[in-house]
């Protein structure tokens, strides 16, 4: 059985802190939201172990205010799986590291097969973990104590998972490449917000017209507001399915959208006058939406020989290079280098395409140092195979 302390009052907290102060070397992090049962993205529950003071499961809504915790840990090297989930929900609670280990990105730059952290912890230390509550709804108070042992878990072996992974980094030489992508790991920005989030709702490209698609704006913003107020995932108040049926059934009343089948979920019919504003809104609207919508996004590679032919060459001709040294380097391709910075770059290079202003460009594209200089004077080589002309084969008997 594993000893952990359940932190949820402000005395055990000041105590936990001090314990962590005084304890030595990284401290392993991790975070237990609520995805797919609350609408935030907030931790519901923030375990973390250091040693020589042990495991500690710190209750959020309960402690409120984690500034002890920050001073207490805020100057040493964390230990997270996958940082770039928890972070924002640590920073949420004002908690930051000054430096980070990212065992799940670690585990990448050295081309171990298994990224999860079950697997990592199994091959690296040879303990089974089991997964069992990954999924469980953290909001939930009390929570169970096998909910607990599974959070403590977590981070108990975190730490001892650093140090091997941080021995394979100094024997595959890469110290400096896991020391770039982990400090972008922490200072990446967030992406911006979309200027029109409800075009991700699933299963609008069956709908049709500017004014149906008012509808269906106005439906996926009642549903949002409601869901935020509530404070619980939009899919369990109505699924997406559900608000695209009733814009494509087009109900003539609130009556007529009740008795819609497919209009499912367990908000349907108890806020049945909220969908019905919703869709009388999006039926009077004035600022009509545009029924297609220009992107950035470029066509996908296998449209490039009718679309870019040149770019296609290119292409061809430098993709293989950037595997080739992925494998070199023994890890995956997408870590040496995004796949989308390198057809952004070849769908459009730069002018002229050397390995300086292909770098340049990559790192205008968020490219990290170590990734173009691996990566910019392959790419310019291959462009300049792909501007050689092909030779006509020679004709019989010339």
């Amino acid at each position: 059985m594993t000893e952990y302390s359940v932190i949820d009052d402000r005395d055990e907290f000041e105590r936990a802190c001090a314990l962590l102060a005084a304890g030595h070397g990284p401290v392993a992090v991790d975070v237990e939201r609520a995805s797919g049962f609350r609408y935030s993205q907030r931790a519901y529950l923030v375990q973390v172990f250091r040693r020589g003071a042990g495991v500690f499961l710190f209750d959020p809504p309960a402690i409120g205010d984690f500034a002890a915790l920050q001073e207490a840990i805020g100057d040493e090297e964390w230990v997270l799986h996958a940082a770039s989930q928890d972070l924002p929900s640590l920073r949420e609670l004002h908690l930051e590291p000054a430096s980070l280990f990212d065992t799940e990105l670690g585990s990448r730059l050295l081309g171990h097969d298994h990224v999860g952290l079950a697997a990592v912890v199994e091959e690296t230390i040879g303990i089974t973990l089991k997964k069992e509550h990954s999924a469980a709804d953290w909001s939930t108070r009390p929570l169970p104590d096998a909910w607990l042992d599974y959070a403590a878990l977590d981070v108990l072996h975190l730490v001892d998972v650093r140090d091997v992974l941080a021995a394979e980094v100094v024997e595959q030489d890469k110290v400096g490449i896991a020391a770039e992508e982990f400090a972008a790991t922490l200072t990446r920005l967030p992406k911006p917000p979309r200027s029109e989030p409800w075009r991700r709702l699933s299963g609008l490209h069956r709908v049709r017209g500017a004014r149906n698609l008012a509808v269906a704006r106005a439906l996926w913003e009642a549903r949002e507001e409601y869901a935020q107020q509530q404070d619980v995932s939009p899919g369990r108040l109505i699924p997406d399915r559900s608000l695209v049926a009733a814009v494509l059934a087009a109900p003539s009343s609130k009556h007529a959208l009740a008795s819609l089948s497919d209009f499912t979920g367990r908000a349907s019919r108890t806020q049945l006058d909220r969908w019905w504003s919703a869709i009388e809104q999006g039926r009077a609207a004035s600022d009509l939406p545009k029924e297609r919508v220009p992107s950035d996004a470029l066509p996908p590679p296998r449209a490039w020989s009718d679309r870019n032919p040149e770019a296609d060459v290119r292409l061809k001709a430098a993709r293989p290079l950037i595997e080739a040294r992925a494998v070199e380097l023994n890890m995956p391709t997408e870590n040496l280098l995004t796949p989308d910075h390198l057809r952004r770059v070849t769908w459009e290079p730069p002018v002229p395409a050397t390995a300086e202003t292909i770098g340049a460009a990559l790192e205008e594209f968020g490219a990290r140092r170590w990734q173009i200089e691996e990566t910019a004077q392959r790419i310019a080589d291959a462009f300049v195979e792909a501007a050689q002309p092909v030779e006509a084969p020679e004709e019989p008997g010339s």
